[in-house]
């Protein structure tokens, strides 16, 4: 029988932004060692001697850009053979969507720089993590056809216009239907009007406010009422 040569386990973070108004954006850290050293890449690293996997990615992303997340959720496991020159090296990674102006950032670690770049324009990058943005924004864009992703991301208060174009940056522009997001959302009560109104730039009219209702959604949840859009 042949003998299984060792294998390392390192954590990957995937980490969306996402700005009102803007394109999404990715979180990303220029390695400051080798290999790829000078190259851009996904906040990550090995994990310790008896750490968990969820700790493993909270303390690399801290240490490389700074940033401290309450919850990322696992993504995927990758490890093609050859996926790291070093040797046989599997990824467990994670992912989350975030305000890029709700969190400060500040490269330290191995990584010598801290940075957001477009979704849409990323620069060359090590190892595969390529294709782990593009796997997570695949899961990002399957999960939010079943449950409201990212309504934490909008003010408190915001016009029905802000829910729009959330989900026209996180599904793509063209692929949001404004009468059935307004159903899916308001149908089930999701959204409380507030007898609020707001000037919106560019538009004649002040808009009408709303609040999305977590307590109503648990019940939803609670009942079996399904989410869709």
């Amino acid at each position: 029988m042949q003998a299984v040569s060792s294998i390392w386990l390192t954590v990957d973070a995937v980490v969306f932004g996402y700005r009102p108004g803007r394109q999404l954006s990715v979180l990303l850290v220029r390695r400051a060692i080798p290999p790829y050293a000078g190259s851009w890449a996904l906040p990550g690293g090995f994990v310790r001697e008896g750490e968990s996997l969820e700790a493993a990615v909270q303390r690399e992303l801290r240490e490389e850009t700074g940033v401290s997340l309450g919850y990322l959720e696992q993504l995927y496991t990758f490890g093609a053979p050859g996926r790291d020159p070093r040797q046989r090296v599997v990824s467990v990674a994670y992912y989350a969507l975030v305000r890029p102006d709700q969190v400060q950032l500040h490269a330290g670690s191995d990584a010598g720089e801290a940075a957001w770049f477009d979704q849409d324009a990323l620069p060359p990058l090590a190892f595969d993590h390529g294709d782990m943005i593009r796997t997570a924004l695949q899961r990002l864009r399957n999960k939010i056809t079943y449950e409201p992703v990212g309504v934490e991301l909008l003010d408190e208060k915001f016009p029905f216009s802000d829910l729009v174009a959330l989900y026209e940056t996180l599904l793509g522009a063209g692929r949001v239907d404004r009468a059935n997001l307004w159903k899916k959302f308001n149908g089930p009560g999701l959204l409380e009007a507030l007898g609020e109104r707001r000037k919106q730039a560019g538009s004649g009219r002040p808009a009408t406010l709303y609040r999305f209702s977590h307590s109503r959604y648990e019940q939803l949840r609670e009942s079996g009422a399904a989410f869709g859009i």
